[in-house]
């Protein structure tokens, strides 16, 4: 394995990685930006009542991605398998 594969696999594998949790990082930061203007007009500067909406929000974005985040995880897992033999030490 050489170091353009390691490369390769090391930018597929971020790549993967990063289109998983950009929606839910996307809602987490909206879901931030709407509770601090909210704090902002109501004065009110509770740490909980900022962290619980966006927990909340990431969990059921999580739950309703979950079965394109499983499908995108299949199709990584079974290209990589697939890829497997350039992967080993006569590849």
């Amino acid at each position: 394995m050489d170091e353009y594969q390691i490369i390769e696999l090391a930018r597929r594998t971020l790549t993967t990685a990063l289109v998983i949790v950009t929606p839910a990082l996307l809602v987490g930061m909206s879901v931030g930006l709407v509770m601090s203007l909210l704090q902002t007009v109501t004065s009110l500067q509770e740490q909980t009542l900022a962290i619980v909406p966006k927990i909340l929000a990431v969990v059921a974005t999580l739950l309703v991605m979950l079965p394109w985040v499983l499908n995108t995880l299949r199709e990584f897992t079974a290209g990589l398998f697939q890829s497997l033999a350039q992967y080993g030490p006569n590849g």
